[in-house]
């Protein structure tokens, strides 16, 4: 029998998904309760789930392990918000959606005194009119620049190959933001990539730390100026293209090789990270 509430839960996760934080390959989670997992999974592919302890108090979960801790239909009090901020590795985040609560000050300050930063209580649901409260916190950072900060997110990634996403490096013209854009503008991709025997070679990678990792110093240099998108396709879909791809490159890559583009169909992208 279909649960008449399902198409709700569906909005709920799919609240949740839109919260998630920038992750290595795979995005290590944390479902209280898991009441989450199966719908999230649905919705990103690329997150394993690492636990989904029902009671918080005992927890089993590795200190600094967890890319993000979600609680469905919770309340804040001191177990949840002590055992998140445990397992949470530094910038990993705590999201909550209670459909039965209300965003307000009460919940920040909560939050705030157990030692999150980076705060945000909104309705967890905006149509057909606001419902819900969904609550997100971080763990604060460890390092204070953020190229630091994104090496630090990447240097836990044990096995790249395991992504189910790459992120390409992409020249989108034109050049506008996103809510510039009208629905029915052509727009082209460029994916960049270097000279290969014949053919160009496209810079793919295994998650989003990792492509922010590899432009800041590439950028810098001179080396490539006129990317202005991470576009994020399936890692089955690789297996389609008619060019080959290099996984993870490292910045010294242009000491060697020549930039080169490639037309790359923007309809075949997945939606974005944050």
């Amino acid at each position: 029998m279909t649960d008449p509430a399902a198409p709700l839960h569906r909005q709920w996760a799919e609240a949740l998904v839109r919260h998630l934080p920038p992750s290595g390959a795979v995005l290590r989670l944390v479902d209280v309760g898991g009441r989450a997992s199966a719908l999230l999974c649905e919705l990103r592919p690329d997150i394993t789930v690492i636990a989904t302890p029902e009671a918080v108090q005992a927890w089993s979960v590795d200190a600094d392990s967890a890319d993000a801790v979600v609680a469905l239909g919770e309340s804040l009090h001191v177990a949840l918000l002590t055992s998140a901020l445990a397992a949470l590795r530094p910038g990993g985040r705590l999201i909550i959606f209670n459909p039965k609560d209300r965003p307000g000050k009460t919940q920040v300050k909560t939050l705030e005194k157990a030692g999150f930063t980076r705060i945000l209580v909104e309705a967890g649901l905006t149509v057909p009119v606001p419902s819900g409260a969904l609550l997100r916190g971080e763990k604060p950072h460890t390092e204070v620049r953020t190229v630091d900060r994104v090496k630090q997110v990447t240097a836990q990634e044990a096995n790249p190959r395991a992504a189910r996403f790459v992120y390409l490096l992409i020249e989108q013209q034109p050049f506008k933001p996103a809510w510039r854009m009208k629905p029915d503008e052509p727009r082209q991709w460029k994916a960049a990539g270097v000279k290969g025997d014949g053919e160009t070679v496209v810079l793919a990678f295994s998650s989003l730390p990792r492509a922010v990792e590899f432009m800041q110093p590439v950028v810098m240099a001179g080396h490539i100026q006129s990317v202005n998108k991470i576009g994020k396709f399936a890692w089955e879909l690789t297996k389609k293209w008619p060019f080959p791809i290099m996984l993870n490159p490292s910045d010294e890559l242009f000491d060697t090789q020549t930039l080169a583009w490639t037309i790359i169909d923007p309809d075949e992208a997945e939606a974005p990270d944050e």
